[in-house]
Protein backbone atom coordinates (compact mmCIF):
# COMPACT_ATOMS: atom_id res chain seq x y z
CA UNK A 1 0.00 0.00 0.00
CA UNK A 2 1.28 3.36 -0.89
CA UNK A 3 1.50 5.95 1.59
CA UNK A 4 2.12 9.47 1.60
CA UNK A 5 2.41 11.60 4.74
CA UNK A 6 1.82 15.68 3.64
CA UNK A 7 4.85 17.01 6.15
CA UNK A 8 4.08 20.67 4.19
CA UNK A 9 4.44 23.22 7.31
CA UNK A 10 1.06 24.55 6.33
CA UNK A 11 -0.42 21.72 6.65
CA UNK A 12 1.42 20.86 10.26
CA UNK A 13 0.73 24.36 11.58
CA UNK A 14 -3.20 23.30 10.67
CA UNK A 15 -2.82 19.89 12.24
CA UNK A 16 -1.22 21.71 15.78
CA UNK A 17 -4.66 23.87 15.58
CA UNK A 18 -6.27 20.70 15.51
CA UNK A 19 -4.67 18.92 18.20
CA UNK A 20 -5.10 21.79 20.80
CA UNK A 21 -7.12 21.27 23.47
CA UNK A 22 -7.76 24.67 23.55
CA UNK A 23 -9.39 25.15 19.89
CA UNK A 24 -13.15 25.75 20.27
CA UNK A 25 -15.66 24.30 17.42
CA UNK A 26 -14.72 26.83 15.03
CA UNK A 27 -11.48 26.91 14.99
CA UNK A 28 -11.61 22.85 14.82
CA UNK A 29 -13.42 23.61 11.45
CA UNK A 30 -11.37 26.23 9.78
CA UNK A 31 -8.05 24.29 10.37
CA UNK A 32 -10.22 20.89 8.91
CA UNK A 33 -11.11 22.99 5.80
CA UNK A 34 -7.78 23.80 5.05
CA UNK A 35 -6.22 21.06 6.14
CA UNK A 36 -8.72 18.71 3.98
CA UNK A 37 -7.81 20.96 1.13
CA UNK A 38 -4.25 20.41 1.21
CA UNK A 39 -4.83 17.04 1.94
CA UNK A 40 -7.10 16.28 -1.09
CA UNK A 41 -4.58 18.59 -3.80
CA UNK A 42 -2.02 15.80 -2.52
CA UNK A 43 -4.22 13.04 -3.04
CA UNK A 44 -4.94 14.21 -6.65
CA UNK A 45 -1.61 14.56 -8.12
CA UNK A 46 -2.50 10.72 -9.41
CA UNK A 47 -5.82 11.65 -11.16
CA UNK A 48 -5.64 10.90 -14.92
CA UNK A 49 -6.39 14.48 -17.29
CA UNK A 50 -7.08 15.04 -20.50
CA UNK A 51 -6.16 18.32 -22.80
CA UNK A 52 -8.96 20.67 -24.43
CA UNK A 53 -9.03 23.17 -26.54
CA UNK A 54 -9.88 26.68 -25.40
CA UNK A 55 -9.58 30.46 -26.14
CA UNK A 56 -7.37 33.02 -24.23
CA UNK A 57 -8.44 36.64 -24.22
CA UNK A 58 -4.90 36.72 -26.07
CA UNK A 59 -4.32 33.01 -28.21
CA UNK A 60 -5.95 29.91 -28.93
CA UNK A 61 -4.18 26.89 -26.55
CA UNK A 62 -4.78 24.17 -24.28
CA UNK A 63 -6.47 23.64 -20.97
CA UNK A 64 -6.58 20.73 -18.95
CA UNK A 65 -9.46 19.07 -17.10
CA UNK A 66 -9.49 16.22 -14.73
CA UNK A 67 -10.79 13.10 -17.35
CA UNK A 68 -13.08 11.40 -14.63
CA UNK A 69 -13.51 13.70 -11.69
CA UNK A 70 -13.33 11.26 -8.18
CA UNK A 71 -16.52 10.62 -5.98
CA UNK A 72 -16.38 11.85 -2.65
CA UNK A 73 -17.39 9.73 -0.29
CA UNK A 74 -17.17 11.03 3.63
CA UNK A 75 -17.57 8.41 6.30
CA UNK A 76 -20.18 9.87 8.48
CA UNK A 77 -20.50 12.02 10.83
CA UNK A 78 -16.79 13.07 11.39
CA UNK A 79 -16.06 12.80 7.39
CA UNK A 80 -18.50 15.32 6.58
CA UNK A 81 -16.08 17.98 7.59
CA UNK A 82 -13.91 16.99 4.63
CA UNK A 83 -16.75 17.51 2.29
CA UNK A 84 -16.64 20.92 1.73
CA UNK A 85 -12.64 21.01 1.27
CA UNK A 86 -12.64 18.46 -1.09
CA UNK A 87 -15.48 19.86 -3.11
CA UNK A 88 -13.38 23.43 -3.09
CA UNK A 89 -10.84 21.29 -4.81
CA UNK A 90 -12.92 19.38 -6.95
CA UNK A 91 -15.96 21.12 -7.41
CA UNK A 92 -17.48 18.53 -10.17
CA UNK A 93 -17.52 15.86 -7.99
CA UNK A 94 -19.66 13.37 -7.04
CA UNK A 95 -20.42 12.60 -3.69
CA UNK A 96 -21.83 9.47 -1.81
CA UNK A 97 -22.29 8.85 2.10
CA UNK A 98 -21.07 6.15 4.54
CA UNK A 99 -22.70 5.91 7.77
CA UNK A 100 -20.84 4.26 10.33
CA UNK A 101 -21.21 4.44 14.48
CA UNK A 102 -18.63 3.27 16.61
CA UNK A 103 -19.43 0.72 19.62
CA UNK A 104 -18.29 1.95 22.77
CA UNK A 105 -17.38 -1.66 24.38
CA UNK A 106 -15.83 -3.03 21.31
CA UNK A 107 -15.02 -0.35 19.38
CA UNK A 108 -16.35 -2.04 16.16
CA UNK A 109 -18.30 -0.33 13.46
CA UNK A 110 -21.51 -0.36 13.27
CA UNK A 111 -23.07 0.73 9.59
CA UNK A 112 -26.50 2.67 9.41
CA UNK A 113 -26.28 4.13 6.16
CA UNK A 114 -24.83 3.65 2.50
CA UNK A 115 -25.75 5.73 -0.53
CA UNK A 116 -23.39 4.88 -3.49
CA UNK A 117 -23.48 4.33 -6.79
CA UNK A 118 -23.84 0.36 -7.64
CA UNK A 119 -21.53 0.51 -10.25
CA UNK A 120 -18.02 1.95 -8.98
CA UNK A 121 -16.07 0.49 -11.98
CA UNK A 122 -13.09 3.11 -13.16
CA UNK A 123 -14.28 5.42 -10.68
CA UNK A 124 -11.63 6.88 -8.55
CA UNK A 125 -12.91 7.37 -5.38
CA UNK A 126 -12.07 9.60 -2.50
CA UNK A 127 -12.81 8.01 1.12
CA UNK A 128 -12.24 11.29 3.60
CA UNK A 129 -12.06 10.59 7.20
CA UNK A 130 -10.17 12.53 9.85
CA UNK A 131 -9.06 9.95 11.63
CA UNK A 132 -7.69 6.35 10.87
CA UNK A 133 -7.56 5.00 14.79
CA UNK A 134 -7.82 0.91 14.29
CA UNK A 135 -8.35 0.84 10.69
CA UNK A 136 -11.93 -0.56 11.45
CA UNK A 137 -14.49 1.55 9.89
CA UNK A 138 -12.33 2.75 6.97
CA UNK A 139 -11.80 -1.23 6.33
CA UNK A 140 -15.77 -1.00 6.05
CA UNK A 141 -15.91 1.56 3.64
CA UNK A 142 -13.07 0.79 1.57
CA UNK A 143 -14.53 -3.13 1.59
CA UNK A 144 -17.75 -1.56 0.38
CA UNK A 145 -16.49 0.75 -2.39
CA UNK A 146 -13.97 -2.87 -3.80
CA UNK A 147 -17.73 -4.74 -3.84
CA UNK A 148 -18.83 -2.45 -6.35
CA UNK A 149 -16.02 -2.50 -8.49
CA UNK A 150 -14.03 0.29 -7.30
CA UNK A 151 -10.01 -0.48 -7.84
CA UNK A 152 -9.08 3.45 -7.73
CA UNK A 153 -9.72 3.89 -3.94
CA UNK A 154 -7.69 6.53 -1.93
CA UNK A 155 -8.17 6.98 1.89
CA UNK A 156 -7.84 10.65 2.66
CA UNK A 157 -6.87 11.38 6.65
CA UNK A 158 -6.35 13.74 8.89
CA UNK A 159 -4.17 11.90 11.59
CA UNK A 160 -3.86 7.83 11.10
CA UNK A 161 -2.81 5.52 14.10
CA UNK A 162 0.16 2.80 13.44
CA UNK A 163 -2.35 0.19 14.08
CA UNK A 164 -4.79 1.55 11.55
CA UNK A 165 -2.40 1.90 8.78
CA UNK A 166 -1.24 -2.01 9.37
CA UNK A 167 -4.75 -2.95 9.02
CA UNK A 168 -5.29 -0.85 6.08
CA UNK A 169 -1.78 -2.31 4.65
CA UNK A 170 -2.67 -5.95 5.60
CA UNK A 171 -6.10 -5.76 4.12
CA UNK A 172 -5.08 -6.42 0.70
CA UNK A 173 -7.76 -3.75 -0.48
CA UNK A 174 -6.93 -1.57 -3.67
CA UNK A 175 -6.44 1.54 -1.46
CA UNK A 176 -3.80 4.03 -0.75
CA UNK A 177 -3.60 6.40 2.01
CA UNK A 178 -2.98 10.18 2.35
CA UNK A 179 -2.09 11.27 5.70
CA UNK A 180 -1.12 14.49 7.36
CA UNK A 181 0.95 12.37 10.34
CA UNK A 182 1.05 9.07 11.72
CA UNK A 183 0.32 8.75 15.08
CA UNK A 184 2.30 5.69 17.18
CA UNK A 185 -0.06 4.22 19.04
CA UNK A 186 -3.70 3.80 20.43
CA UNK A 187 -4.82 4.16 24.52
CA UNK A 188 -7.34 1.54 25.94
CA UNK A 189 -10.25 3.63 24.70
CA UNK A 190 -8.93 3.13 21.00
CA UNK A 191 -8.54 6.77 20.43
CA UNK A 192 -5.48 7.76 18.76
CA UNK A 193 -2.47 8.71 20.94
CA UNK A 194 -1.39 11.94 20.59
CA UNK A 195 -4.50 12.37 18.19
CA UNK A 196 -6.77 14.96 18.67
CA UNK A 197 -9.59 13.62 20.74
CA UNK A 198 -13.39 12.88 19.07
CA UNK A 199 -13.10 14.20 15.65
CA UNK A 200 -16.72 14.35 15.44
CA UNK A 201 -17.16 16.06 18.46
CA UNK A 202 -15.09 18.65 18.18
CA UNK A 203 -16.53 19.40 14.68
CA UNK A 204 -19.88 19.25 15.41
CA UNK A 205 -20.19 18.52 20.03
CA UNK A 206 -21.02 15.55 21.61
CA UNK A 207 -23.35 13.40 20.36
CA UNK A 208 -26.60 13.13 22.13
CA UNK A 209 -28.63 10.82 20.22
CA UNK A 210 -28.18 6.81 19.42
CA UNK A 211 -27.59 5.55 16.32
Amino acid sequence: MHITVVDHPLAAARLSIMRDERSDNAAFRAALNDLGAMLVYEASRELNTEKFSLQTPVAATQGTRLETPPIIVPVIRAGLGMVDPALSMIPDAQVGFIGLARDEETHEPVPYLEALPEDLTGQPVFVVDPMLATGGSLLHAVRLLAERGATDITAICVVSAQPGVDALADSGLPVRLVTATVDPELNDNAYIVPGLGDAGDRLYGPRNIDL
